[in-house]
Order: C-alpha cells, then sequence, then structure tokens
C-alpha cells in the first residue's frame, strides 16, 4: 500500500532507477515506473532558441528557488489527468524538508507564472514535473535549472520520458542499460543543488550557447 511507502524507500528507488506514479489525483495507490528507454537532457546539449533567448534577457520575471515548493507542486498537479496523488505529493513534501526535493520558480511580481520541480540524488537530478501560467515560462525555468544543474556538479539530468516540449530544448532517449550506467556514475558525483549562486540572464545564455 501506498500508506507504507517511506520517503526513505522513496530515495532508493530513484537510486535504482525506478519512480513513482499514481492513476489520478484521488488513487490512493501508488505503482513503480522503469521504462525500457529514458529522456534525459544532456547538461551540455540544452538548446535555447532566438525567441526564448530574447525573452530571458528581457529579465521580465524574477528567478527564486525553494520558496514556493507546495505552490510548484500544487501547479504542476492541477490539470485535468495528473499523476501526482495526495501520497505522492506528502512524499515529495518530506522530501523537500529533509533537503533532496527542489522547486525552481519563475515569478512576475507576486505572481507565480512557472516553474519546476524534482529530487536530488548525489550528482542526478530526476525531474519531476513543471507548470506554465504564460508563454514560455516552463522554458525558461529549465534554462535557468540546467544552468544551476551544471554549476552545482551535476551529471545527470532525468526527465523520466522525453516528450516533443523536451525534444525541442534538446532531449533525448537513452536505453535503460545505459541510463542505468550513468545513474551510478552520477550518484557518486559530489554535487549541490545550492552550491551554485543565483544566475544573471546573461550568464544562463552565454553557458549555454557556448556548449550546445
Amino acid at each position: 500500500m501506498s500508506e507504507d511507502i517511506t520517503p526513505e524507500m522513496l530515495l532508493q528507488a530513484y537510486a535504482a532507477g525506478i519512480f513513482p506514479m499514481a492513476e489520478a489525483q484521488d488513487d490512493p495507490d501508488v505503482f513503480w515506473v522503469d521504462p525500457l528507454w529514458r529522456g534525459i537532457i544532456p547538461l551540455d546539449k540544452f538548446h535555447i532558441s532566438r525567441s526564448l533567448s530574447r525573452q530571458i534577457l528581457r529579465e521580465n520575471f524574477q528567478i527564486r528557488t525553494n520558496t514556493s515548493f507546495d505552490a510548484v507542486v500544487c501547479a504542476c498537479a492541477n490539470r485535468p489527468d495528473t499523476w501526482i496523488s495526495g501520497r505522492l505529493f506528502e512524499l515529495y513534501r518530506m522530501l523537500h524538508e529533509m533537503g533532496y526535493a527542489h522547486s525552481l520558480e519563475v515569478w512576475n511580481g507576486p505572481d507565480l507564472v512557472g516553474g519546476v520541480y524534482g529530487v536530488a540524488l548525489g550528482g542526478a537530478f530526476f525531474g519531476e514535473s513543471m507548470f506554465s501560467r504564460q508563454p514560455n515560462a516552463s522554458k525558461i525555468a529549465l534554462a535557468y535549472l540546467v544552468d544551476r544543474l551544471r554549476k552545482g556538479g551535476f551529471t545527470l539530468f532525468d526527465t523520466q520520458f522525453l516528450t516533443p516540449h523536451l525534444a525541442s530544448l534538446g532531449g533525448i532517449e537513452i536505453s535503460q542499460k545505459d541510463y542505468r550506467t550513468m545513474l551510478r556514475k552520477a550518484l557518486a558525483a559530489d554535487a549541490d543543488f545550492n552550491r551554485a549562486a543565483a544566475a544573471t540572464a546573461q550568464g544562463v545564455i552565454q553557458r549555454n550557447t557556448q556548449t550546445s
């Protein structure tokens, strides 16, 4: 039963290469997923289009981390079909309180307009979900997240599945075998989500342009 799942068990599952999902928001049960093909974003291949670059450089938003974790998860779950159940919400909140789950948020004045959250373990970041209330807000969140992960010493950005949206940003699919190899190396890495100072828009653009 999902009530028996602890935050520690969730971390062990991520370290083993599997992740949890639920059928619906009110589903009391959790099932485990171990895809044959895994979506990842290579941290040195993130693609920022010219239009996205211009929007980032306008800086008509603010980037924050871990200031509204619950609000980000709620926004991600607020859709007709969601795998983020109430029980999973509780588990992610506990992981956040333990320092393993993080949110990166895009604010427009007092309004939370986009964001992404996930779990950090060693040098692996397991991206769980993202949302956008303004055009490109989720893309902006990913651009700043990738920059933070690179500067923090991470080597693996796991997106679980590959969507057209993620593919347009440089996401790829790798085999389960290759993923496990990358995961083992990443878990041994010395990384810290909070190591990097706040990035400037110009810095995010320059660092991604130099490596993509």
